[in-house]
Parts: structure tokens; sequence; C-alpha cells
């Protein structure tokens, strides 16, 4: 890292709100978000040098464009900053806080902004679908399939069983996990929800199959919602511990980050990788390059990962390549019980995709909030009991993008 990043603070909104229902848009969102997160962070609007917003699908599910623009309709004093959108499927906000990282430690500017956000049930399930789809390689793979993820998600359990064997109750686990810490986070998409015994099981009445192997409770919730978090550097982050009464090393900073891409074709991923250890080595690399970059010597001596569950395979998938089990042994680590709250490597304690919600620009973005809150000890009813050092995963389609921070306090 050429420069320290640090984290000042952020907001998130209920992942539980339908905004189209309420009569609101998707500037109504991106308002009240910055508002919050301005407010949590404990700083002016002035202060904001640049920002940058992490979005995927806006112009299809609300046919607007240039979000950058919200920024100074929001606040008269930003009237004139400098902005920028980025796109990555599913790891938009993630690339949205690579960049504003990177314009930090240039030394260009030592306050940025940044807000993911995604409106997206606005539209009925099969159009948000077909949105959802452009992640893909459009024509050339999920053809026939009405609903694309499910399908493409379907077949990396299938590749999965091939080469090392897979359970479907090591799945169902993952699910039991993730939507029973959502229920102690106040902002998650299914905190109020009733599950009736039996649903985390292969039962087909009460956990229905959607695609292949993939069943209802195998998925990430698709919600509106937004996130938006205030990093700056090391002057400004010392200004304003001062000014709180903080030392510096108590402010949550961004440590470490890995950004790998692969090939859109999710066939082309999976015969890339037909005779190495992993599915996906350029996910591993992504996840080794944060924690090195960091300064540790091993994944262990971090407490706890925030990672891109959109399907329960998916986080399977992060458990053997963040290199907590042996290749296709992510079994081991949830019969366990690793990765539940009170684990020694708990993962997903806000609920994850599967129980907080996924709107999809927002995710990267939540993700990193989510650590900060951990490792600051401000996370209210999902507080870690230990948590100096937490890492996120995020994934953009087919694992095409993969990015990964992260977050701690002190040295």
């Amino acid at each position: 890292m050429s420069q320290a990043v640090y984290i000042l603070g952020g907001a998130q909104t209920d992942f539980s709100r339908n905004w189209a229902r309420e009569g609101l848009e998707i500037y109504d969102m991106f308002a009240e978000t910055l508002r919050e997160g301005i407010d949590a962070a404990g700083i002016e609007p002035a202060q904001i040098e640049v920002g940058h917003v992490g979005n995927f699908v806006g112009d299809l599910f609300t046919g607007q464009g240039l979000l950058g623009g919200f920024f100074g309709q929001v606040y008269p004093e930003l009237a004139s900053l400098p902005t920028s959108r980025h796109e990555a499927a599913c790891a938009s906000g993630s690339i949205a806080v690579l960049s504003a990282m990177r314009d930090i430690e240039a030394g260009h500017y030592q306050v940025a902004c940044v807000l993911g956000l995604e409106l997206m049930r606005n539209v009925d399930g099969k159009t948000g679908a077909e949105h959802l789809g452009a992640a893909r390689w459009l024509g050339h793979e999920a053809n026939s399939a009405d609903f694309p993820w499910p399908h493409m998600f379907d077949r990396i359990a299938r590749e999965y069983d091939q080469r090392y064997g897979i359970d479907s109750d090591h799945l169902n686990r993952i699910a039991e996990i993730n939507f029973g810490n959502a229920k102690r986070n106040p902002n998650a998409q299914t905190r109020g929800w009733n599950f009736p015994e039996g649903c985390f099981s292969s039962n087909d009445e009460l956990n229905p199959v959607i695609d292949g192997s993939v069943r209802k409770m195998d998925c990430g919730q698709i919600t509106d919602g937004a996130a938006c978090v205030i990093l700056a550097g090391e002057a400004a982050a010392r200004a304003h511990a001062e000014k709180r009464g903080l030392k510096l090393a108590d402010i949550p900073r961004i440590k470490g980050w890995g950004h790998h891409s692969a090939p859109i074709l999710l066939e082309t991923k999976l015969q890339l990788s037909k005779d190495q250890p992993l599915l996906f080595p350029h996910a591993k690399a992504t996840l080794d390059d944060a924690w090195q970059r960091a300064g540790f010597s091993s994944l262990d001596e971090l407490d706890g990962l925030e990672t891109h569950d959109c399907f329960t395979v998916t986080e399977y998938m992060a458990i053997d390549h963040s290199g907590l089990t042996a290749p296709g042994e992510s079994w081991k680590a949830v019969n366990e019980g690793r990765i539940t709250r009170d684990g020694d490597f708990p993962i997903n304690p806000s609920g994850g995709l599967i129980g907080l919600g996924h709107p999809v620009g927002a995710t990267g973005v939540r993700m990193l909030l989510d650590c900060a809150k951990q490792v600051s000890g401000t996370a209210g009813d999902y507080q870690l009991e230990k948590a100096e050092n937490m890492i996120t995963f995020n994934v953009g389609g087919s694992t095409t993008t993969c990015a990964s921070f992260v977050v701690g306090v002190g040295a």
C-alpha cells in the first residue's frame, strides 16, 4: 500500500425496503444514503473532494444513468465535485472503492465518498433476471435458462461434484447459518422471516428446486439498497481523529487489497483450471493478494470474512479458495463449525447476500462497511467477540471479476 487509506464511517439502507412501493426513485435512495453516510462519518459535505459510484444496471432497471451527477444535486457544496461511475456486475461497489483508493494513494485527493446502489424491485422477477443476465456472455451461455444465474451456479456446483464430490447438506447448512446471522442485523431483508422446520434440506416442497441442484434456500436475496463509505488519506484521517478525541490507530484502515479478472465465459474459466487444484485460481490470487499486501503471513491471522454468497456454492467456493481448507474440502469448515459466528473464522456475521440481501451495486461497499463496523466494535447485535482484522471477497458474474479488502485497526 503506497499510502494508508482510512474509513471514517458510512451508512447503508434497510435492505427490506421496496423503494418503488414507497413512491421513491433511485435518486431518493442515493440522497438518503449520502446524507446518512456523511453524518455517520462526522464530516461536512464540503470536505469530500471526489465521488465514486458503484452501480451495475441502473440504466436497465430505472432508465437512469450518469449517477455521479446526484452528488451535486444533493449538496450545493458538491456542485463541481469530480465524479465517476464504475461497473463490474456484482463487484461494481468494490471497483468503485479501488478507484477511490487510487485517487487517495496518488495524492490527488484526501477525502473520497464511495456510494454503491441498486434499485431492483420495481420490475417483475423474470424481467429482473433478464437485466441481471447482462453479466454473462449474452448469447453464448445460459441461453435457454429463464433465470441465468441459478443455472450458471448450478454448473459450478456440478463441477465441484465432479472434481471432489459435494454434499447438499453442507450447502444447506451455509444457508441456515447466514439466515440465522441476519436475524441479528437491523438492516437485513430477511431479519423477520420465519423458516419452517425442514426447509434447510433437500425437501422439494419446503425447499423447491430452482435450477438443477440449486434450491430456493441456496439463493441470495435480490433487493433494493445502497451503502456509502467515506475514505480518507492519513493526513485527513489524523485530523479527523484528533477532532473526535481518538487515536489514528482507532480508525479502521484498508490494510490490503486484491483484484483479478478472468474470461467472461464460465466454461473458459473451468477449462483453464481443469488440471489445477482449485476451480478459480484467480479467486485465490485475489484473496492471497489482499492478506499478503496487508502484511499477514496467513489467512489464519485474520478474524473473519464477509464473502459473496449469491448462492451457497459461492460461499462454499470462497472457503477453500481462501485457504481455510484444502481444495475441495470446504465441507470440513462447515462440519467443524468454524464459519459460525462463534467459530474460529466466522463468515458473514452480517447475514451475507443470502440473509442480509444483495442490491448488486451496493454489495462491495456494504461488505467494506460491515468489516469497518466489526473492527471498530460498532456492529451492534451482530458484533463478533474478536474482530481486529477482517477480509472481504466480492465477485462479479461467474467470478469474472474478483475483489478483496483487508480492513483492520491498529498497526
